[in-house]
């Protein structure tokens, strides 16, 4: 409880420190990330990569569902969160990454993700970085991979129909505010 009571400010600050960049004031709910997941094969994945991985809400569900020999490879741009991530995963399977999304081709190398988990603020991010990291999204999928996207509107909707063959999208009333999913595939 002290936990979730602590995060939850340490968000805040984040948030009242750079509100574009983190783009909420409360940390996505444990059911709506749950609801993210379901739409994409997190057990089978050899690669999931983190975008915006803030206090590790997301985290933690992707490490519950992942296997046993797969990686998570989480970008954090805010130092502070980024050096939480780290003290929290002590998970050899983790690697936290200080840095923003738009620069997830330097980290992969060579390799492609099985499933990218995106709970970055899109709709507050300056229009260029927002074209840059969703761009880097469709480059980064592995073959038969799959883009999660949560977000608090549906206007991104034609962005990732832009850049994806097939966008399905749901929405989770077990958020506030409700949530909007989106699983993106390359077909």
């Amino acid at each position: 409880m002290i936990e979730h009571l602590t995060d939850r400010l340490r968000f805040l600050g984040a948030f009242l420190a750079n509100p574009r960049q983190v783009g909420a004031v409360l940390p996505t709910s444990r059911a709506a990330v749950r609801d993210m997941l379901d739409m994409a094969d997190v057990p089978a994945a050899d690669l999931v990569v983190e975008l915006g991985a803030g206090t590790g809400v997301q985290t933690q569900e992707i490490l519950a569902r992942l296997g046993p020999t797969a990686r998570l490879i989480t970008l954090e741009i805010d130092p502070r969160l980024a050096k939480l991530l780290d003290e929290r995963f002590d998970d050899p399977r983790v690697q936290v990454v200080c840095d923003s999304a738009e620069n997830l081709d330097a980290h992969l190398g060579e390799a492609r993700a099985d499933v990218v988990v995106s709970a970055l603020p899109y709709t507050s991010l300056e229009p260029g970085l927002r074209r840059r990291i969703l761009d880097v999204l469709p480059r980064s999928m592995a073959p038969g991979g799959t883009t999660v996207v949560i977000q608090y509107s549906p206007l991104l909707l034609p962005e990732l129909r832009k850049r994806f063959t097939t966008v399905r999208w749901r929405v989770t009333p077990w958020n506030v505010p409700p949530a909007f999913l989106f699983a993106c595939r390359q077909d």
